[in-house]
């Protein structure tokens, strides 16, 4: 399942530095992975500086596959350049024109998952809950 979603991470001067992510973006998965993999701000910092992904859990990559092991697949690993966005603050970061389905945002050491409406854009974009447990991946 494609569900596009953003994941960001708020900064010190409220400004949200945040990277595209392809598949699986549903709080069910996506924000499970987050929660239970990147769960401190040095990890979220790591991830976001990959740049834009397909997958933040995957042991999938585009080149090297002789040392797979779970972690992020970004597309700079098959030559996009493709590096992390920055909005001025959150408001920027979740305006309606964005295509994702959710945003992700990292802020007071935890996830804060948005469901962006994108399909209804009468819809304001709205804070969702992601469920607790970790998944076995």
């Amino acid at each position: 399942m494609g569900t596009r979603s953003r994941i960001g991470i708020q900064l010190s001067d409220d400004s949200i530095l945040s990277v595209y992510h392809h598949w699986d973006g549903y709080p069910e998965w996506l924000g499970r992975i987050l929660n239970t993999h990147y769960n401190s701000k040095d990890k979220v910092s790591e991830l976001i500086d990959g740049g834009d992904m397909s997958c933040a859990w995957s042991k999938e990559r585009w080149t090297d596959k002789e040392h797979w092991k779970y972690g992020p697949q970004y597309y700079s690993q098959r030559g996009e350049d493709c590096p992390p966005r920055l909005d001025n603050d959150l408001c920027e970061y979740l305006l309606p024109d964005n295509s994702e389905e959710f945003a992700y945002v990292f802020r007071n050491d935890k996830w804060v998952c948005y469901n962006m409406h994108s399909f209804d854009y009468r819809k304001l974009p709205e804070v969702v809950s992601i469920p607790k447990g970790a998944l076995a991946a």
